[in-house]
């Protein structure tokens, strides 16, 4: 079952991160109904996938790996769940802006997404991207027991 679930955590995270980068593909192009529609659709993704990370990651601490009295005296695992935070609160910004669209995209109406904006969301998903590679590392580091508190 441990390896059921860590197949699970690990497949959300290659479907997370793939995702956003679709996501820092499509908010570079040129905006037109369509793929206002994707970027709504990715984000939608974005999010589920995040939660499964999440529910997943929970379980596999509690009952299925070495348990919380381990991870929370693991700098690694530490870090790896601050970074998961401030991905999440910076992924607050993109799904507003998506959000915002669905009146428009439903009468039909392409959503503005000016230079600015652009370069905008473009850096915060550059810094999203970073942030989940950063896990992974940590995640390695993990894997080999480094970092331990004592």
């Amino acid at each position: 079952m441990s390896a059921l679930f860590a197949f699970l955590h690990h497949l959300a995270f290659v479907g997370l991160m793939a995702v956003l980068a679709l996501e820092m593909v499509l908010v570079r192009d040129e905006l037109n109904l369509e793929r206002a529609r994707k970027l709504m659709r990715f984000d939608l993704a974005y999010g589920v996938l995040a939660g499964v990370i999440l529910i997943v990651g929970f379980l596999r601490v509690i009952y299925f790996e070495k348990g919380w009295d381990y991870y929370q005296h693991s700098i690694p695992f530490l870090i790896k769940m601050s970074l998961f935070l401030v991905v999440g609160l910076l992924s607050i910004i993109p799904t507003v802006e998506f959000l915002s669209w669905r009146k428009l995209i439903a009468t039909g109406q392409v959503p503005v997404l000016n230079a600015d904006k652009k370069r905008r969301l473009s850096a915060i998903i550059h810094v999203e991207l970073l942030g989940l590679s950063l896990m992974l590392l940590c995640a390695a580091l993990m894997a080999r027991g480094m970092g331990q508190m004592t």
